[in-house]
């Protein structure tokens, strides 16, 4: 049999450069079993991109949406569940970048509570005018912060 899933990265073998955001797991991410519920973890990536925008790439991700009328949408996502998360836990998500494209930018996530991996994720994010919902050509700011972020993490 041919597995293609993804295969996480240990956490020893992530960039030492690479972006962690650090997410305690709280009651409002699990169901009834104290698990985290799938699609909680979507909303954990973006969280761990806002602050990846901020500590790492230097941008105000509010104010490229809101001022700067730039979109930063998803054309795709996807993740692995390779263990559960419970209750309590603290998951590490590592961004790393995968591709910069036109208008795009596909991230991976590792995620990993104490050494050992949880999930992987992708998004694959779209830079668009709001006013037109049509994807624009990344703009230069942050085109820049992301290959150099890139570079950082491949030494």
């Amino acid at each position: 049999m041919n597995d293609n899933r993804p295969a996480p990265l240990p956490i020893a073998e992530l960039p030492a450069a690479a972006f962690t955001a650090l997410q305690p797991i709280r009651f409002e991410h699990c169901d009834t079993a104290g698990i985290v519920f799938f699609a909680r973890y979507f909303t954990m990536m973006q969280g761990a991109v806002e602050e990846w925008f901020a500590t790492e790439l230097g941008l105000d991700y509010a104010d490229i949406i809101q001022r700067r009328r730039v979109g930063l949408g998803y054309v795709r996502a996807e993740c692995d569940y390779l263990q559960p998360a419970r209750l309590s836990d603290v998951l590490g998500l590592t961004v790393l970048v995968e591709r910069v494209g036109r208008s795009s930018i596909a991230l991976a996530f590792h995620g990993h509570r104490d050494g050992e991996p949880v999930l992987i994720g992708r998004l694959v994010l779209v830079t668009t005018d709001i006013s037109e919902t049509a994807s624009v050509p990344i703009p230069a700011d942050i085109r820049d912060a992301v290959e150099s972020y890139q570079r950082r993490c491949a030494t």
